[in-house]
């Protein structure tokens, strides 16, 4: 048995391919968009992929299955499971089979034995890999977004994300009833998550990529847990923010996702369309560092650099609705290919082209001044009398667990629908914990015209270890 794991950083989720040396055939489970790091390992190993599948209908990247299934001929296999209102849509005309708690998909001498395991979504599925070569026993199991390292699959995302009001509780309970019949399972069983640390389908879960049964049963708090009414409260507690685009990779992924046929490179613009582009309120991403933006950047133009955060607040900020294009310093320094993929994998795909440095540059030399982003220490704004407004833009369980006396709450995914709560005559000081989520607030603002706008250095982090007071009464969050 061969056996690949792929992972995406800027996802934080982790693919599988499953082959079977003696017959030549492979699975490939959760594929991203990303389909060629598939066809090259299975080309390696001399395989081919005859066989597609995924544990249930994703929020947080666009699927890969359905155009993989289409380019390699590869028998696509979805789940019937979760009830009418949890189908794939696409699934007919796909040619799909599909599959239920008991199922079995043979690759060659590989063994995948489908349980249903939901929770997370309703139509969720595990898969029980077993090595029919050498053994009659599963080996291990790819649990996706039900069984992580150290936490279990969230069950809020379909009332927070998808609106689905009052599921949450519901889904806690099946989640709970989940977790309680997959611990009668093997200890030895190896566990192959669908995410890790850093994605947002938990809130707890480890960077470690693969775990045994034995010791999640031993370590992990959610199968530690044999009360339900506990289990319920504590998985439902402190979950971040769902971001604004799972909704939409939820329908796009139920609905079938269309082909994208590889990653295609927007054209570079002419500096001198800068100017007309922002008038007529075409959204400009600058991707370059935070530094270089502070440092000067073209009014109306927002920040996101491409970091590991890049496509968490791509998919928060930028509309899916209409054409959009990035600035970059160097066009050929590997920036653009990397942010269009990134893109791409959350359907982000209206990129129409790019600005590089020289468009800063003609601005400059117009004489049209570039703005900096202007910062604040923490002592700088203990001392400041009258106190700037001062808004919290990180998540809700960081600002119940301690905050700024007298700031205002409001997280950087909401600040743009919510601007209108910011004062315009006003200083006002953004922060978060480290400064990065501030500084895209920052530029937002900035965006739309505010001018007395700063960003706290080092965020909460830095104005703890001044020493500075933190308020803790939950009653004002």
């Amino acid at each position: 048995m061969i056996f690949t794991r792929f992972y995406d950083e800027g996802l934080a989720q982790a693919s599988y391919l499953v082959g079977c040396t003696a017959t030549g055939q492979a699975l490939i489970v959760d594929p991203n968009r990303d389909l060629e790091q598939y066809l090259r390992e299975a080309a390696a190993h001399g395989l081919n992929i005859s066989a597609v599948t995924e544990t249930h209908i994703h929020a947080d990247f666009v699927s890969g299955s359905r155009e993989l299934a289409e380019r390699t001929g590869a028998k696509i296999y979805l789940s019937a499971e979760g009830g009418k209102d949890w189908q794939y849509q696409f699934a007919e005309a796909s040619g799909a089979e599909l599959v239920r708690d008991g199922s079995v998909i043979q690759v060659g001498n590989v063994r995948i034995e489908v349980r249903h395991t939901p929770g997370h979504t309703p139509e969720h599925l595990s898969f029980l890999v077993t090595d029919g070569a050498s053994a009659t026993d599963p080996m291990g199991a790819i649990t996706g977004d039900f069984l992580f390292v150290g936490d279990v699959g969230r069950p809020d995302l379909l009332e927070k994300a998808v609106k689905v009001s009052g599921s949450a509780t519901a889904a806690a309970k099946t989640m709970f009833g989940s977790v309680q019949a997959f611990k009668k399972l093997p200890d030895y069983l190896q566990i192959w998550p669908g995410h890790g640390a850093g994605s947002a389908c938990g809130k707890g879960m480890s960077a470690v990529p693969q775990s045994t049964l034995g010791y999640e049963k031993r370590f992990n708090w959610a199968l530690l847990e044999a009360d339900e009414t506990k289990f319920v409260h504590a998985i439902l507690s402190g979950q971040p923010e769902p971001p604004r685009y799972f909704a939409e990779m939820k329908r796009m992924n139920r609905e079938g996702p269309r082909s994208l046929k590889g990653f295609r490179m927007p054209p570079l613009l002419p500096p001198e369309r800068l100017p007309s582009m922002l008038s007529e309120g075409t959204v400009v991403v600058d991707i370059r560092s935070a530094q270089a933006f502070a440092a000067g950047h073209v009014p109306g133009t927002i920040s996101i650099p491409l970091n590991r955060s890049f496509v968490t607040w791509a998919g928060w900020l930028i509309p899916y609705t209409h054409d959009f294009v990035l600035l970059v310093q160097n066009r050929d320094g590997g920036a653009v290919a990397r942010a269009v993929r990134e893109l791409a994998m959350i359907g982000l795909d209206r990129v129409a082209g790019v600005f590089d440095n020289k468009a800063i540059e003609q601005w400059s030399a117009a004489n049209k001044p570039l703005i900096t982003l202007p910062e604040l220490s923490a002592a700088d704004l203990a001392a400041r009398r009258p106190r700037p407004v001062v808004i919290d833009v990180r998540g809700e369980s960081e600002w119940e667990a301690g905050h700024i006396n007298g700031a205002q709450h409001i997280p950087l995914g909401y600040l743009v629908e919510r601007m209108e709560e910011v004062p315009r005559d006003r200083p006002v000081v953004l922060h978060c914990q480290g400064g990065s989520r501030s500084h895209i607030g920052v530029s937002l603002l900035q965006a739309q015209g505010y001018t007395n706008v700063h960003n706290l250095i080092g965020g909460m982090g830095a104005w703890q270890g001044a020493g500075l007071p933190v308020e803790r009464d939950r009653s004002d969050s």
